[in-house]
């Protein structure tokens, strides 16, 4: 990554009580199909309404930057009718929802080697992204034909990575019971802290968000330091002054 988010590594990043970047992996779309008798893209179609809810949720709690793992650079070896199904509810969904992430200030950004894809869907990304570019609320980055070690491929060539502008992730977050990161975000998640639970992605609602950020609040951010530095910095921070004592500064 460019600039300030080059690594957490070497800078320090402010924690915060909300998590800025949230990265998921939406897992668990067939599994909830199949769980109801239902078609594998049943699931995948209930998934895109989870999408919509969650961006609606971040934004609500002030997250400013919210990835999602859509489709891995791995799942080209699924059935063919699957991924056919995929990459036109991929379509379907960017004609449906631009507009409405324009209207809301949503940032849309796709990562990943697009060149897999068909012209129109390729198309389609390109409006959105310049529709959506001067928005600020939250950037919402897909990631499509995406894998980790691609990235980090890719960078060594391009000498970037190809999530430039946003900060390194502060929560991950797997639903569906998996607990590994599967080529996802490989260099950006190396300070994340990780959440994994068993809740498939069409069930993932705003209280699992919010039992998602409790679980990162309760986390000790320390990149390197100890508990011991983290008290002392803490220790030096003023605190905020009372609305009493805002209003007798202003006063004077």
């Amino acid at each position: 990554m460019a600039g300030q988010f080059t690594s957490s590594t070497q800078v320090i990043p402010d924690v915060a009580d909300v998590p800025r970047h949230v990265a998921i992996i939406m897992d668990g779309n067939g599994r909830w199909a199949k769980k109801r008798f239902m078609p594998r893209v049943a699931g995948h179609k209930r998934g895109v309404e989870t999408v919509r809810a969650m961006v609606k949720a971040c934004i609500a709690r002030g997250v400013e930057y919210l990835t999602l793992f859509a489709f891995s650079s791995e799942n080209w070896r699924r059935p063919a009718e699957e991924v056919s199904f995929l990459m036109n509810l991929f379509i379907s969904a960017l004609q449906g929802e631009i507009g409405k992430l324009h209207a809301n200030g949503v940032r849309l950004k796709v990562v990943g080697d697009l060149s897999a894809f068909e012209p129109r869907l390729v198309a389609l990304i390109r409006e959105g992204e310049a529709k959506t570019a001067n928005n600020s609320r939250l950037t919402l980055t897909i990631a499509a034909n995406y894998g980790g070690r691609w990235d980090i491929l890719q960078a060594m060539n391009q000498l970037a990575l190809a999530h430039p502008d946003a900060p390194e992730p502060d929560l991950f977050i797997r639903t569906g019971g998996e607990q590994r990161i599967s080529n996802f975000l490989l260099w950006q998640l190396a300070y994340s802290e990780f959440h994994f639970t068993d809740t498939l992605w069409p069930d993932f609602d705003d209280a699992a968000l919010d039992a998602a950020i409790n679980s990162y609040r309760r986390r000790e951010r320390r990149f390197g330091r100890t508990s011991e530095q983290l008290g002392e910095q803490a220790l030096a921070v003023p605190s905020a002054p009372t609305p009493a004592t805002a209003a007798t500064d202003e006063d004077a």
